[in-house]
């Protein structure tokens, strides 16, 4: 249709230009009309084939709903054991896994790591030793550690020995050796066989230093006692200059290198030592605060079983109020440290402090404290008022949860078994970790003053001075290097540690997946007991955790196995992520960021496919993917309950663990901090009270989660049988749906009565 078909002679007078105007419009609203309906029609065949194809994709790739089924009664008894081949697999990477214990605890030595060495690698203070009651390391002369080869090779070039104690005086070799008793007290810091040789002789030998300086023992090793006067003078033993014990007077400045580099290895150890020195004066207070957060967590599931819906908003508030009034005291020392003299310089050019009580005197750190509890704090309230209406369709599923949980009260002491089996998968690892890194033999190499062909090589202590090393490079020494070695065994330890790591994710995912089964098994039975407890198995944890292991301990290492390789990956992520710090390359480090991204995406869905196809497993006996593709099918035709009820009630369990994490934390923060008058006198003097306080709010999380994870695991179970409910079942007198009348009603479902004979 055409709006103007040709070209018309308009009529003279004013009604005929009118008519002509009118005759046009016309024209283009039939137009407009025509392309208006073509398009609507348009869009609605659109819409109408992509609802078909929508409808069989949905039925071709999500699966058939859930049939009726009368002989169905909850978790199968009759079932066969599941995905073999991982299990014998499991069992004989177990069995691989304790020879690697056995071979690394008959090849290492922890004692490596924990005390000094000298330079023939015999351990300073050592027990049972004729160096028992030598603790620390001496070194003959400190300024050779100014080599930067110490910093390639953590080793100096000098002659280092275990002494009872660090000298205390200045003194020389040459006026020593002319005074009987300064040279009987240069004596405990020289070798044995000075009888009867000369000064020259002794220096030549390399038995005894050219000097001695004030020292101090730092980490087991003698330094020399540096101080700095205000003139920026630095001393040691209050002299500006010392005799080299060579006939040269030199300044104090020149042992800074020697005392710097000596430390390289050791430095971070002054904060490892201060920490460890924390633990050991409030071990019993952080205990304390474990058994209070234990207590209150317990509290609060008690109080979850009896009273749930005026738990949950009595948990909304006061995580409210607790994040409140962390921004209250934040912002309360932000205000206060405006007076005070350099709270004004920012983190950036305060840069990186072992001492983490330097940034609570800045304004900014308190500054960041407030913004990060504001975002918080407003993300939980906006997300309370959007979810306000499905906050109580997810109480009342906490109440079904603890209506499940008083039929099953021995699920909430599950947690301290598998707690116990984590703690010797970890306490394995670790010891077997630091057997491995300490299996290696102790390596000598040759190290001179002058140039030598030989220099750096390794040699042999016990023939060395006979060696034709010596006999070339006169004044080079055989000194002990470091731990290494040249075996089949020494070139595959790093293959060791590798399996090392990769067996305990796996052992530890495994214990894992073993209680979210057992307590699947455990809420299952209940949820599908028509009669309850009648129809619920007398001891339903003990029955669950046999089907659990008899059945499906393949299953259970497929499952973790396949978690494990994505968290291996992610740690060799962050190991190459590590390596390439110092590069510059922009594309690299935008590659690396999306594959640590991706991968946590993807551990997060693997973790979440895992726990529902356990709980599958648990409740029908099929294999892991079979029952992982079900689980996953059934959540997928019920995404909508799924986004609503089931990650809202996670949402309601999570601020319960933000809650009791919270309360303990601010409870041991003016504890430890010594804010409070009343536990001045009480708490105990530390180098960083923050270190208790953070193992405190770690350790209260994990015990929080602890808990809570009981509730979270039946919540889970019963949202799966809730949806399978909703499936196979109608409400019809022959197929009565078996959830509690609570979630039919806020469901607004209801059973249909047996109709009257």
């Amino acid at each position: 249709m055409k709006c103007i078909t040709r070209r018309q002679t308009p009529p003279h007078g004013t009604v005929s230009k009118c008519f002509l105007v009118m005759k046009c419009l016309l024209t283009a609203l039939q137009c407009v009309h025509f392309h208006l309906t073509s398009t609507l029609q348009a869009i609605y065949h659109l819409k109408w084939y992509s609802y078909c194809i929508f409808q069989y994709l949905h039925s071709f790739h999500l699966g058939e709903p859930r049939k009726y089924d009368p002989t169905f009664k909850g978790p199968i008894y009759n079932r066969g054991c599941t995905d073999i081949v991982c299990c014998i697999l499991f069992i004989i990477c177990i069995l691989g896994y304790v020879a690697v214990g056995i071979l690394a605890w008959s090849q290492g030595d922890p004692r490596k790591v924990i005390y000094p060495t000298d330079s023939r690698g015999q351990f300073c203070g050592q027990a049972g030793t004729p160096l028992e009651t030598k603790p620390l390391l001496f070194y003959f002369n400190i300024m050779k550690c100014a080599s930067p080869m110490v910093l390639l090779e953590f080793q100096c070039p000098t002659t280092q020995m275990c002494v009872e104690k660090c000298p205390d005086k200045f003194m020389t070799l040459l006026k020593a050796y002319t005074n009987k008793e300064d040279f009987k007290y240069y004596k405990n810091f020289c070798k044995e066989g000075l009888e009867g040789l000369t000064v020259t002789q002794i220096l030549s030998s390399g038995l005894c230093p050219a000097m001695l300086t004030p020292s101090k023992p730092f980490t087991r090793r003698c330094f020399p006692a540096l101080d700095q006067k205000k003139g920026g003078e630095i001393t040691v033993g209050n002299n500006s200059k010392f005799d080299d014990g060579e006939g040269n007077i030199r300044d104090a400045k020149d042992l800074v290198a020697g005392v710097k580099n000596a430390t390289v290895v050791i430095e971070a150890r002054q904060v490892a030592m201060k920490i460890f020195e924390d633990y050991t004066q409030s071990w019993y207070w952080i205990l304390i605060g474990l058994v209070i957060a234990m207590l209150i967590s317990l509290l609060f599931i008690i109080l979850l079983r009896f009273l749930a819906g005026i738990m949950v908003w009595v948990m909304i508030v006061m995580v409210i109020l607790v994040i409140g009034y962390g921004i209250f005291h934040c912002s309360m020392e932000y205000v206060s440290l405006k007076s005070e003299a350099g709270s004004n310089v920012t983190l950036k050019d305060l840069g990186f402090q072992t001492d983490f009580s330097v940034y609570l005197h800045i304004r900014q750190t308190w500054l960041a404290f407030i913004i990060i509890l504001a975002i918080v704090e407003v993300v939980i309230i906006l997300l309370l008022i959007f979810l306000r209406n499905r906050i109580l369709i997810a109480i009342a599923l906490i109440k079904e949860a603890s209506r499940a949980i008083g039929y099953v009260m021995s699920a909430l002491f599950y947690p301290l078994f598998t707690f116990a089996l984590l703690s010797i998968v970890i306490a394995y690892w670790a010891v077997t970790a630091v057997f491995l890194s300490t299996s290696n033999q102790p390596i000598y190499k040759v190290f001179n003053e002058t140039a030598c062909d030989h220099s750096r090589k390794i040699c042999e202590p016990a023939n060395f001075s006979t060696s034709s090393m010596k006999a070339e490079c006169p004044d080079s020494k055989c000194l002990f290097a470091f731990y290494g070695g040249e075996t089949v065994y020494h070139k595959y330890l790093i293959g060791l540690q590798f399996y090392n790591v990769f067996l305990f994710f796996w052992c530890a995912n495994f214990v894992t997946a073993l209680g979210q089964m057992t307590l699947a098994g455990a809420f299952a039975s209940y949820y599908w007991a028509f009669v309850k407890p009648d129809d619920m198995p007398a001891f339903p944890i003990f029955s669950s955790l046999g089907r659990s292991l008899r059945y499906h301990t393949g299953s259970l290492a497929f499952g973790s196995l396949i978690l494990s390789i994505i968290q291996i990956i992610r740690v060799l992520l962050e190991y190459i992520d590590h390596k390439l710090q110092g590069t510059q390359n922009k594309c690299t480090k935008f590659l690396l960021c999306c594959l640590k991204c991706c991968f946590w995406c993807l551990e997060k869905f693997i973790k979440f496919i895992n726990r529902n196809a356990y709980i599958m497993v648990a409740i029908y006996g099929k294999n892991f993917c079979t029952s992982a593709k079900d689980a996953f099918f059934l959540l997928m035709r019920n995404m909508i309950r799924v986004a609503v009820l089931d990650k809202v009630t996670d949402f309601l369990l999570f601020l319960g663990k933000l809650l009791i994490v919270g309360l303990v934390g601010i409870f041991a923060f003016f504890f430890f901090s010594g804010r409070v008058k009343a536990f001045e006198n009480t708490a105990p003097n530390l180098h960083y009270y923050w270190v208790p306080i953070l193992t405190v709010v770690v350790g209260s999380y994990l015990i929080a989660h602890g808990f809570f994870s009981v509730y979270a695991m039946c919540v889970d179970t019963l949202f799966l049988c809730f949806l399978e409910d909703l499936e196979r079942n109608d409400g019809s007198a022959e197929r009565p749906y078996l959830m509690s009348d609570r979630l039919l009603k806020v469901l607004n479902k209801k059973n249909k009565p047996e109709p009257a004979e």
